[in-house]
């Protein structure tokens, strides 16, 4: 019997970090006006797990009550969307964005179709380039050479001492 999977994220700014065990059930997209609004895009990708395997392991995760039903969880400090919540269910959704490695979960379903966005269907269907091919004046170097994301996995102090 192998040991359960480990998974780690937070926010951008490294004062929230947490921790599940085990791997997401049902990750899906929601389209819906509430979900977009929240993540600050399209849609937003939620990552279910049992409340009982998740832990903060750093910070606090602050709440916005978005319905009488229902709470989302972010970083007081940078603003970061770290959680979506019904208090009374047993599990909670995790955005996938905030996890170190968003690309170990896949979407099976997708919810809110009636509102996504038109254009988000064609999204495989555009170019893609690396995110420095097209940059003459350097700003992409700029901006990663003054860096103060949290990098994606667990540190032990944050910021690093300068």
């Amino acid at each position: 019997m192998s040991d359960p999977v480990t998974m780690t994220g937070g926010c951008q700014c490294g004062a929230v970090r947490y921790a599940f065990e085990g791997e997401p059930d049902r990750v899906h997209a929601c389209h819906c006006r509430m979900c977009q609004k929240a993540v600050g895009g399209p849609f937003a990708v939620i990552c279910p797990v049992p409340k009982s395997a998740f832990r903060v392991t750093r910070g606090e995760i602050a709440w916005f009550h978005s319905s009488d039903m229902a709470r989302r969880g972010f970083c007081r400090d940078c603003g970061t969307p770290l959680i979506f919540d019904y208090p009374h269910d047993p599990g909670l959704g995790v955005m996938a964005g905030s996890l170190d490695r968003p690309d170990l979960v896949t979407p099976v379903i997708q919810y809110g179709t009636e509102t996504q966005v038109p254009w988000a269907v064609h999204l495989p269907d555009l170019p893609g380039q690396p995110i420095d091919a097209d940059d003459p004046e350097g700003v992409i170097q700029q901006v990663k050479a003054t860096n103060r994301q949290h990098p994606d996995h667990d540190t032990t102090v944050w910021p690093e001492p300068r």
